[in-house]
């Protein structure tokens, strides 16, 4: 056996891929969360959300496309949108890939709900991994509000706190 094919890597196999990362959600306010998502294989990605220090009520909860904070919650860009479409619902086929909906905070101000959507991955071409997390001030009308900002924002308000997807140990 030659040295070359002694050195040579065996092909790596994986009995099951699960992805999980993370997003600790910060803001100027006292809002403040943490998000983990978590994917198996090539299926949809779940995204457990737990945010305090909310009015309470619906507030838009986005993927933007930038992980950029340098100037707060600002510099994290636009929606998240690959296919470059118009603002939608999570279930609507027309949507940004970074539209997740609403979510609603309790009269404590605090909101936990489990989203799941395929939209999303954590690996791939279209990975969130990098980008951020936001939510926002008012609720998401979901683009069918008709206000001048409902295709592109959903007329969500401003930005409440926001964190980075990083990857985290499954």
């Amino acid at each position: 056996m030659s040295l070359a094919a002694a050195a040579a890597p065996k092909p790596l196999t994986v009995a099951a891929a699960t992805k999980k990362a993370v997003a600790v959600l910060k803001g100027t306010s006292t809002v403040e969360g943490v998000v983990t998502l978590t994917q198996e294989d090539e299926g949809p990605t779940t995204v457990n959300v737990r945010i305090t220090g909310l009015t309470p009520g619906p507030h838009g909860f986005h993927l933007h496309e930038f992980g950029d904070t340098t100037n707060g919650c600002i510099s994290t860009g636009a929606h998240f949108n690959p296919k470059n479409l118009t603002h939608g619902a999570p279930e609507d086929e027309v949507r940004h890939a970074g539209d997740l909906g609403n979510i609603i905070a309790n009269a404590d101000g605090v909101a936990e709900a489990t989203i799941v959507d395929s939209q999303i991955p954590l690996t791939g071409p279209n990975a969130v991994i990098g980008r951020a997390l936001v939510v926002h001030e008012l609720e998401d009308d979901l683009g069918k509000g008709g206000h001048e900002l409902s295709l592109s924002t959903g007329n969500a308000g401003g930005r409440l706190a926001c964190g980075v997807v990083g990857l985290t140990p499954v």
